[in-house]
């Protein structure tokens, strides 16, 4: 993994912290990590060369107006001013190349001296045990500040400790055992045996980040929120408000046209393809 930066800008040293998404169900934590860019004016500061993630391109994503910016598959963004760094991945990564992916990604994040790692992601809602009664979205979490997954800070927001997340189950031992670089026997995650209800969670893209992040000795929080494919643009409001009560990071503080709301990236204008042509009604 290769970083190039743009053209007379470098990574800050001042932004200890940095943001990305787990790609998932929906793209929550895509839209959630574009939504804060776009917000606090984050600047584009270079992209990462990675073969293991599907190509792609397209027009500036941000605006105000498409004024034919490409957008590539894994781009980094500045914020000084908000001491945050944020990673915008927008293709996924080649099946069966997600350990080695997030490794990478770790090695990088490390080598720029990052303290905090803060992963997006979303759950497939159709994995919930219970239906929350509340039409407002439970944001769930998995951090790395202690064995059993659980951050003080975390649960003080009012966010809820993944209950999936279990150390010691087949997967996400192995899954750590792969992380730390440690030689394991078999390759679990091919059993051909039915996957049970508790495989899902390890077998997604945040666990294997988190996974990896931590094996460096970075810090690591998921915030996680369970969605249904179709229009998820309520679901990364709320993600990205809870990423912004973790960071601390007050509305007021936004760069929008109006300040202290959201700022809406120009890419979702055709998010969902143009609107069906009115002759056909």
């Amino acid at each position: 993994m290769e970083f190039t930066p743009e053209e007379g800008k470098v990574l800050s040293a001042d932004c200890p912290t940095l943001l990305l998404p787990g790609l998932s169900i929906g793209n929550v934590g895509q839209l959630a990590v574009d939504l804060l860019i776009s917000s606090i004016g984050a600047d584009r500061v270079g992209f990462l060369d990675e073969p293991s993630l599907l190509p792609c391109v397209g027009n500036d994503a941000y605006g105000p107006e498409p004024g034919g910016v490409l957008a590539l598959p894994l781009e980094a963004y500045d914020s000084p001013g908000h001491a945050l760094t944020l990673i915008q991945q927008r293709s996924p990564v080649v099946r069966g190349m997600m350990i080695e992916f997030a490794k990478k990604l770790a090695d990088f994040v490390s080598s720029t001296g990052k303290k905090h790692v803060i992963v997006l992601s979303s759950l497939d809602s159709g994995r919930m045990k219970q239906i929350a009664a509340s039409s407002e979205m439970q944001v769930y979490y998995v951090s790395s500040v202690n064995n059993d997954g659980t951050d003080d800070d975390c649960e003080s927001l009012g966010f809820k400790r993944l209950e999936e997340y279990e150390p010691t189950q087949r997967r996400w031992s192995y899954l750590n055992e792969l992380a730390e670089g440690n030689p394991v026997q078999g390759d679990d995650l091919d059993f051909e045996d039915e996957l049970g209800h508790d495989d899902y969670y390890p077998g997604l893209p945040f666990a294997a980040l988190f996974a990896c992040c931590k094996a460096k000795g970075l810090k690591v929080t998921c915030l996680l929120c369970y969605c249904s494919e179709g229009d998820n643009i309520a679901d990364s409001f709320q993600l990205a408000g809870a990423a912004c009560k973790l960071l601390k990071l007050t509305p007021d503080r936004f760069l929008g046209h109006v300040q202290g709301e959201w700022n809406i990236p120009l890419s979702w204008k055709t998010v969902y393809g143009p609107p069906p042509d009115s002759s056909l009604f």
